[in-house]
């Protein structure tokens, strides 16, 4: 098992380019991850990694290991379900990400069953709009609205969301509830937006009667929390375009109230984000199958949704 420790670190080491992030990544020490590499290049007779005081970098021998190294990993982890009944046993930690209130509302309610029915499973879930990277942060899976830009992971469509732009009562009050797109951008509304790294401009897509168009809207407020964005509407400061199970109680209380309701935002994609090898691991697909059919039974039974994978 050592030989394979040492497989597992250097495949850690080389996704994250860092020994240190390696070793919080496997819950092991520095001193640990270095000795794992140079055990291995001892074993192999060559150097894996160029080091220095500021950067790591993968060998041409190290390059040339990798993609022999996922493929000794992924073999043994195939032949150890073929043995063991990991399925209905699986263990370890599993890396989960999520946008906060598909997280928050949709995900975390769910982990203490899912915990409960595999008690061996770890799970730690990390919330946050921004957009991750499974590979660098060493992620098993992702959750996300929205379409990814990485077209060498695997996706597994979840549902088409509902979305809904809505403001309180008292901001209509004060400026009135726009009854579409082109009023909202005429009238120019405060527009809450979420920032994501590099955006310049915001483009609401919403539909009308010929077809999807994308509104640019402005507004001075920006947040790369979505929750931050349901406070300040809340808190009467703008308009703001939510999926509908986010602000549903709000809707339902009276606290929000729809705008525009004549250009209906266009739905989001709501999709599981991994890569090949993950699909591989059957904590991982058993958490997918258990989360995917538990968001289908919040949606049966709020219909805030149409469709399910």
């Amino acid at each position: 098992m050592a030989y394979l420790d040492n497989i597992r670190t250097f495949v850690r080491v080389y996704e994250l380019g860092s020994m240190s992030a390696a070793g919080r990544d496997l819950r092991i020490s520095p001193a640990v991850t270095s000795s794992r590499i140079s055990q291995l290049e001892e074993h192999l007779s060559v150097r894996l990694f160029q080091r220095n005081t500021r950067s790591l970098t993968p060998t041409e021998h190290g390059r040339a290991f990798y993609e022999g190294a996922c493929n000794i990993l992924e073999t043994v982890n195939t032949a150890e379900a073929q043995v063991v009944n990991i399925t209905e046993n699986p263990k370890g930690a599993l890396f989960v990400a999520a946008p906060l209130g598909v997280g928050r509302r949709l995900i975390a309610p769910q982990v203490p069953d899912f915990l409960a029915q595999y008690p061996e499973v770890k799970v730690r879930l990390r919330l946050t709009d921004r957009k991750v990277d499974l590979t660098t942060e060493g992620l098993d899976l992702a959750f996300f609205l929205g379409l990814p830009e990485d077209s060498n992971l695997r996706i597994r469509k979840i549902a088409d969301v509902a979305r809904v732009l809505c403001a309180s009562p008292a901001y209509i009050q004060r400026r009135g509830n726009p009854p579409n797109g082109d009023a909202l951008v005429a009238h120019g509304h405060e527009c809450l937006n979420l920032r994501f790294p590099g955006a310049t401009e915001f483009n609401w897509p919403l539909k009308t009667p010929e077809g999807v168009k994308k509104f640019r809207v402005t507004g001075r407020y920006e947040s790369d929390d979505g929750d931050v964005l349901t406070d300040w509407a809340l808190g009467g400061h703008g308009i703001v375009m939510k999926p509908i199970f986010e602000v549903s109680e709000h809707i339902v209380g009276g606290h929000l109230v729809p705008v525009a309701v004549n250009s209906p935002p266009e739905p989001i994609q709501m999709a599981c984000l991994f890569t090949h090898r993950k699909q591989q691991d059957p904590k991982t697909r058993l958490f997918m199958d258990f989360i995917i059919e538990r968001i289908g039974e919040v949606v049966r039974k709020t219909g805030l949704q149409e469709e399910i994978a």
